[in-house]
C-alpha cells in the first residue's frame, strides 16, 4: 500500500507538469509555425532571398538569449518566493524586471541598430546581399524595447505559474506576423523587407499586449511598487542572471562563429543549414516547453524547501522528456525530406539539409534529459556549472571541430552538423554527471529539509 502510495503521489505530479508545459508548448509551436512560413514565404523569393535573412539569424539569437538571461534571473527568485508563499516579494521582483527591461530594451536598441550594417560583413555573407540583409536586420530591431518586455515579462509570468497569458500574447503576434507578411511580402511587393516589417510591427504588439497583461495581472503586478534600483532583490537576480548571460552570450557568439563558417561554405551551404535549423525547431518544441515546467516546479519546492518533492520532480520530468524526444528525433528522421520540400525547390539543399536533419534526430533524446537538467538548476539559481558545461562544449568541441572540419581540411556542412551533435553529446554526459552526484539539488545540503 505504501508502495502504491508512493506511486501515486509520484504520478499526481504529471498533470501538474503538464499544465505548465503544454501552453508553452503551444506558444513556440505557433512561432515556429510562423518561422516555417516566413521562411517559406522568403525561399519562394529565391535562394539569395533565403540566405540573406538566414545569415542574420544567429546574431538574433546571441541578442534575444542575452535579454532571457536576465529573465532568468527573475524567474528563480519569482518561482522561490512563490513556493515560499511570499507573493508580496514577487511583486517587488516584478517592479525591478520592469526597470530592467527599460534599460536593457533602450541600450540593445541603441547597440543593434549601429550596428546593422556591419554585421552581414562580419558573418561573411555574401557581398551581394549584405546591403539587404543589413535592412532587413535593421528593420528587425527597431522595436527591441517591446521585444525585451516580451521575453522579461513573459518569464515573470511562467515564473508565477501563468504560461497561458504569454502563450495567448504569442498566437495574436503570429497571426498578426501571418497576415502581414501576406500583405507586405507579396501584395505590396516588398520581398524580404516585407517579412522584416511585419516582424517589426507584430514584436511591438506583442509587447504592448504582455505590459498591460503583466500590470492587470492579480498577484505580480508591479502597480504600486517603486522602480527606483532595490539592491535586495537585484543582486540575488542578477547573480543568477549573471552566469546564465555569459553562458548565452558566449554560447550565442558561437553560433555566430559556427554560422559565419558555414556561410563561407557557399550560398547552397548557408541555404540549407538555414532551412535545416527552421525544421529542427519544431522538434525541440516538447523539449524547450518542459524546461519551463522544471524550472518553475524546481523553484517552487526549493522555495518550500521541499527536497522530496524536487528529487521525484526530477526523475519524473526527465523520464518524460526523453520520451517526448524519442517520438519527437523518430518523427524528424522519417520525414527529413519531407520537411525541407516545404522550404525550397533545389535539389542539392534539400539533400544536403536532410542529411543533416537526420544526423540530429539521433541525438535528441540525449539533448532533451540536458534541457531538463538545465531547467532545474536555472529555477534554483544555480547557473554556474551550466555555463561552465555549455562554454566548454560549444568552444571546445563545436568551434573548434568545425574550424578544423571547414577551414583546415575543407569538408562541408555534414562535418559542421557532425561538431554540432558532438558538443550536444558532451552537454548529455556533463549533465548527467552533475545531476547524479546530486550537486544540482541545493536541499541535499540540508539535512532537515522536507
Amino acid at each position: 500500500m505504501l508502495n502504491n502510495k508512493k506511486n501515486n503521489s509520484k504520478f499526481a505530479m504529471v498533470p501538474v507538469i503538464f499544465s505548465l508545459a503544454w501552453p508553452t508548448m503551444i506558444e513556440q509551436l505557433m512561432q515556429t509555425a510562423v518561422q516555417y512560413i516566413d521562411t517559406a514565404m522568403v525561399g519562394g523569393l529565391g535562394t539569395s532571398a533565403t540566405a540573406a535573412v538566414g545569415a542574420t539569424t544567429t546574431v538574433n539569437w546571441l541578442v534575444g538569449s542575452t535579454i532571457s538571461a536576465l529573465g532568468v534571473g527573475f524567474l528563480s527568485i519569482i518561482a522561490k518566493a512563490f513556493g515560499a508563499g511570499d507573493k508580496s516579494r514577487a511583486s517587488r521582483v516584478v517592479s525591478q524586471a520592469v526597470l530592467v527591461t527599460l534599460v536593457s530594451g533602450i541600450l540593445f536598441t541603441i547597440l543593434t541598430l549601429s550596428l546593422s550594417s556591419m554585421v552581414p560583413v562580419w558573418m561573411q555573407v555574401d557581398p551581394a546581399i549584405q546591403e539587404l540583409a543589413g535592412t532587413y536586420f535593421f528593420i528587425l530591431y527597431m522595436p527591441m524595447l517591446p521585444r525585451a518586455a516580451t521575453i522579461i515579462f513573459g518569464t515573470a509570468l511562467r515564473a508565477a505559474g501563468d504560461t497561458k497569458t504569454p502563450m495567448k500574447i504569442g498566437i495574436w503576434v503570429n497571426v498578426i506576423n501571418v497576415i502581414l507578411n501576406f500583405i507586405l511580402i507579396y501584395g505590396v511587393n516588398l520581398g524580404v523587407i516585407g517579412a522584416a516589417i511585419a516582424s517589426a510591427i507584430a514584436f511591438t504588439v506583442g509587447g504592448i499586449l504582455i505590459t498591460v497583461k503583466l500590470w492587470q495581472h492579480p498577484v505580480i503586478s508591479p502597480k504600486g511598487q517603486s522602480f527606483k534600483p532595490d539592491k535586495e532583490i537585484l543582486g540575488p537576480c542578477l547573480k543568477v542572471a549573471f552566469p546564465n548571460m555569459l553562458q548565452r552570450f558566449g554560447t550565442s557568439l558561437g553560433y555566430v562563429f559556427f554560422a559565419s563558417m558555414i556561410n563561407s561554405l557557399g550560398e547552397i551551404s548557408t541555404a540549407a543549414h538555414t532551412i535545416a535549423n527552421t525544421v529542427e525547431s519544431a522538434f525541440y518544441i516538447p523539449g524547450y516547453g518542459m524546461q519551463t515546467a522544471a524550472a518553475t516546479l524546481s523553484g517552487n519546492a526549493y522555495g518550500a524547501g521541499d527536497k522530496k518533492r524536487m528529487k521525484e520532480l526530477a526523475r519524473m520530468i526527465i523520464l518524460i522528456e526523453v520520451l517526448l524526444m524519442i517520438v519527437s528525433g523518430g518523427l524528424l528522421f522519417l520525414f527529413a525530406p519531407t520537411m525541407m520540400k516545404l522550404f525550397t525547390r533545389d535539389a542539392q539543399v534539400i539533400l544536403l539539409g536532410s542529411i543533416v536533419l537526420r544526423m540530429v534526430a539521433v541525438s535528441e533524446p540525449f539533448f532533451g534529459a540536458s534541457i531538463i537538467i538545465e531547467g532545474m538548476l536555472q529555477g534554483v539559481g544555480k547557473t554556474i556549472m551550466p555555463f561552465i558545461f555549455n562554454i566548454i562544449g560549444m568552444w571546445g568541441i563545436r568551434i573548434v571541430g568545425t574550424f578544423i572540419c571547414t577551414q583546415l581540411l575543407e569538408m562541408g556542412l555534414v562535418a559542421a552538423w557532425a561538431c554540432m551533435i558532438a558538443h550536444n553529446l558532451l552537454l548529455f554526459v556533463l549533465f548527467i554527471i552533475h545531476y547524479v552526484r546530486g550537486r544540482w539539488n541545493p536541499l541535499n545540503s540540508r539535512p532537515n529539509a522536507a
